[in-house]
């Protein structure tokens, strides 16, 4: 194996520096030759794929033709500059019977790469020049060497080296190996910045794309070196002076410089701050008749004094440019004129508007759609063709053309001159994406156990934007399945309609210890039919009619006595719930929604106003009324908030259903905990009734259990509620943002409360002991007439059933003997507590994780109730995976 580097020293140099010829004889050069030589004879030796003439094709060499030193050292040096060629040299110089004898370059079997892991082979061997069966040369390895180091210096990785080897084979044939050391990738250790006296190096340094290496930093991407990144910071810098009133900052240089260990960069910047300025004149000259120039000023962001900020000015001149698009003129230029006092340090700016015509739309194209009709597009457009120009009505139609998810992100609605000066073509061209989802999904959440999910789902179904979805849903929580279709516009007009049709069956529970108890069963199987119409541009209503019959029971092997719900050990608050009964219910919502998009919002408000009334026929009677709204601002850089918050309220339309009997059935009232309400458990929040059963401690004295998992807790549900968040979503770098990371923390408050006290299940009689102490003693069984329950052994072994306390019973009923018979229980002693029907707020902060992991959606949330009411139930960390395949 012949090593590549160095390759100056073997006979192949490159032909820039040509060889003296070892085996020609040395020319003379002491005195010049006195007479013409003459080429006798020319042949070319050592060819054995290149036919001889085609070597000296590359030479000017020719027989009869005459010859000097000079004229057989060009052919030298053309021969290797044809890159056939490993060796040349030129016998025959004195006689004239010139003999050429070549070695050729070998040809490339094969181009090996090793020791490359970051880089693919496919991305390496479409960027070098070597290919198998073409010609080796060194000068192409060199050039291969360089072109795979600069490939990995692109990644940040500066210690990367190649080493070439080349493997002789037979026929004059080569095996080409690049031995690849990929070294770590380059970190930027350190950012110097010198110059800077007003603001420190940290707060510039948070300006930049371009972070120093730290380990809390192990998710960033901004960390590597990019010689790219150099000159946007660089930009950034100047970005941030000038928008705090540094007009003549600059920077003088920018210098990256590799560590001798060849792993980092260290990064200095020089800059120059200036003196800083403050805003002078402000005002506004128009060429547009129906603009008034000291209005405009007066109503500018801008005001003389105020420090100077070049990004306000930006802001001014697209506001201008904006309020000139609201009047009709789609091409309105916005001049800002600068005026520079260097001694008072102000800033003079005038803002000047160009004479612009109002304009019409002339034509709306729409292109780029495949699939989607073009009337589904065209009915977002808030603009006909003859319409005058508005731009807010533009940014509207792109707002709303985005909510429908029918096509990739950042789009925007192109304006174009029409074929008149006072005529504007509006261009939507639209790149779509897939709208069909079709999804099965297994995975473990805290709140449902194993989940199992099929759902199918078109959204844009035969391209004319109806939705058409099924969904199959299984967990030892809740199992349904849903069908829905819905067409946004019924017969061409601007009316929804949609269907759906369900059956959902739901489990209530709640745990003892670990263990997992269901306490009361619900199914309810039914349909929907649901429409909307627009009344404004931001506002709609929507009506629905729903139908359903539910099946409420409770486990009959756990809380059933002889066939019927056993009050002692369901409660009265269950054993009241059961039943089948029809609803049937009529409602309306009332929506206003500004969002700028529907299915990641950055700005923008939404409100709906809701109420169902129960009572069309059926055997339910009530209203419910809701109310929700949001708000979401953008803060730059990444940063939204929101703001969220809904209550509501259910009013019962029945008479009494008897003392301790809320009006409102269990399974219609209103829930509260997690997921909506995190930091509590599911369903922890509110009215709940607490049984603790009675133990003996260890000196034998009867004690209450007090651990929370040994309590049943009976959630009941509420008829009035409110929850509010407040939510920051905390941008991260690149490299997280590419792993699907969206941080966020919150606040939330909220309640749930107002049902009717139930009654207590039993009163348990008392005794006292010989201490003193209150005894609680377990409730007996008792026969039809109402007398305690007893057992004993009969002569035959059998266990008999009496209502003697003592001895047998005779033939006549009469109880003989004194030996006392054992009583039967009914249930053992329990205290039972109503809680929680508070309006007193509850309040939790946490902070949450989006992740669109390998796994599937991962949400985890670590939240902390820092607000509670006695009886409330607290979670602290929540979770959500699934699996997709």
């Amino acid at each position: 194996m012949l090593a590549g580097v160095p390759l100056a020293a073997s006979a192949q140099t490159m032909p820039a520096a040509t060889p003296a010829p070892a085996s020609a004889p040395a020319a003379p050069v002491a005195a010049p030759v006195a007479a013409t030589k003459v080429i006798k004879t020319l042949r070319v030796d050592g060819t054995q794929r290149i036919e001889p003439e085609t070597a000296l094709s590359y030479t000017k060499l020719r027989q009869g033709q005459a010859y000097t030193n000079e004229t057989l050292d060009q052919a030298i040096k053309d021969l290797y500059a044809s890159d056939l060629f490993a060796d040349v040299t030129i016998a025959g110089a004195d006689t004239g019977d010139i003999v050429i004898r070549v070695r050729e370059n070998p040809i490339i079997n094969r181009v090996i790469l090793e020791g490359n892991k970051r880089l693919k082979e496919d991305k390496i061997t479409k960027e070098i020049r070597l290919k198998p069966r073409q010609i080796f040369t060194r000068s192409a390895v060199r050039a291969d060497v360089a072109r795979i180091v600069e490939l990995y210096r692109r990644q940040g990785r500066f210690a990367a080296s190649v080493e070439p080897k080349m493997v002789s084979l037979d026929q004059n044939r080569v095996d080409v190996v690049f031995e690849i050391t990929e070294g770590p990738k380059s970190k930027v250790r350190q950012i110097n910045i010198l110059g800077n006296e007003v603001f420190s190096d940290s707060k510039l340094r948070a300006q930049m794309a371009t972070k120093e290496a730290r380990f809390f930093r192990f998710l960033s991407s901004g960390t590597s070196y990019d010689q790219d990144r150099l000159a946007y910071d660089q930009q950034k810098l100047r970005q941030f002076y000038l928008t705090e009133g540094y007009a003549d900052f600059r920077v003088t240089s920018a210098v990256a410089e590799l560590t001798p260990d060849r792993k980092d960069f260290i990064i200095t910047y020089v800059v120059e701050e200036g003196p800083r300025y403050k805003f002078g004149d402000v005002t506004v000259d128009s060429d547009i008749r129906d603009f008034d120039g000291k209005k405009l000023a007066a109503t500018l962001p801008v005001k003389k004094g105020e420090w100077y900020n070049a990004k306000m000015v930006e802001d001014t001149v697209d506001n201008l440019s904006e309020t000139a698009g609201l009047f009709g003129y789609a091409f309105t230029e916005v001049s800002p004129e600068f005026q520079r006092d260097r001694d008072a340090l102000t800033m003079s700016i005038n803002f000047h508007i160009g004479q612009a015509q109002r304009t019409y739309v002339e034509r709306v194209d729409i292109t780029g759609n495949t699939q989607t009709q073009d009337k589904v597009i065209r009915r977002e457009v808030r603009l006909a063709e003859g319409d005058a120009f508005n731009s807010f009505q533009v940014k509207r139609s792109q707002d709303r053309i985005n909510s429908l998810g029918y096509f990739q992100d950042k789009f925007e609605i192109k304006q174009t001159p029409g074929s008149a000066p006072d005529r504007v073509l509006l261009e939507a061209n639209v790149e779509e994406k897939s709208t069909g989802e079709l999804q099965l999904s297994a995975g473990f959440s805290s709140l449902e156990r194993f989940i199992i999910q099929a759902n199918i789902t078109q959204n844009n179904f035969r391209g004319k934007g109806q939705t058409l979805r099924a969904g199959v849903n299984y967990s030892s929580y809740s199992k349904s399945i849903e069908l829905g279709f819905t067409e946004p516009y019924v017969f061409d007009r601007n009316i929804a309609l949609g269907v759906d049709i369900f059956r959902r069956d739901f489990n209530a529970f709640n745990f003892i210890g670990t263990d997992r108890n269901t306490t009361y069963s619900q199914v309810s199987t039914g349909f929907q039919v649901r429409t909307g119409v627009p009344l404004t541009e931001y506002w709609q209503l929507a009506g629905r009619y729903t139908f359903s019959y539910d099946e409420v029971g409770l486990d009959q092997a756990t809380f059933f006595t002889n066939g019927a719900c056993d009050r002692l050990k369901a409660g009265n608050y269950l054993c009241d719930a059961l039943g089948n009964r029809l609803t049937s219910s009529v409602g309306y919502s009332l929506i206003f929604d500004s969002l700028n998009s529907r299915l990641r919002p950055t700005a923008g408000q939404r409100f709906t106003f809701s109420q169902d009334f129960a009572g069309l026929g059926g055997d339910v009677r009530y209203i419910r009324t809701r109310l929700e709204g949001s708000k979401f601002w953008g803060l730059g850089g990444g940063f939204v908030a929101s703001l969220t918050g809904e209550g509501g309220y259910i009013h019962s339309l029945e008479s009494s259903r008897g003392p301790g009997i809320d009006k409102i059935r269990i399974t219609d009232r209103f829930y509260l905990g997690e997921p909506q309400f995190r930091g509590f458990d599911i369903r922890g929040v509110g009215p709940r009734v607490l049984r603790q059963y009675y133990t003996n401690d260890a000196s034998g004295k009867q004690v209450l259990v007090t651990d929370r998992d040994q309590i049943v807790d009976d959630a009941l549900g509420g008829r009035a509620y409110y929850l509010g968040k407040l939510e920051l979503e905390i941008p991260l770098g690149a490299g997280a943002r590419e792993l699907g990371l969206r941080p966020s923390i919150y606040a939330q408050v909220g309640s749930l409360f107002n049902i009717t006290r139930p009654l207590p299940t039993a009163t348990f009689p008392t005794t006292t002991d010989a201490a003193g102490n209150t005894v609680v003693l377990p409730l007996p069984q008792r026969d039809t007439a109402g007398n305690p329950l007893f057992t004993y052994v009969n002569a035959g072994g059998l266990s008999v059933q009496t209502s003697c306390a003592a001895g047998i019973p005779d033939a006549s009923g009469t109880c003989n003997g004194v030996v006392p018979n054992s009583p039967l229980i009914a249930s053992q002693p329990f205290k039972e507590t109503f809680l929680g029907n508070s309006a007193q707020p509850r309040v939790s902060v946490g902070i949450g994780v989006n992740w669109n992991s390998p796994f599937g959606p991962l949400r985890i949330d670590l939240a902390k109730a820092l607000v509670t009411q006695p009886g409330d139930d607290k979670k602290l960390v929540t979770f959500n995976v699934g699996t997709q395949f």
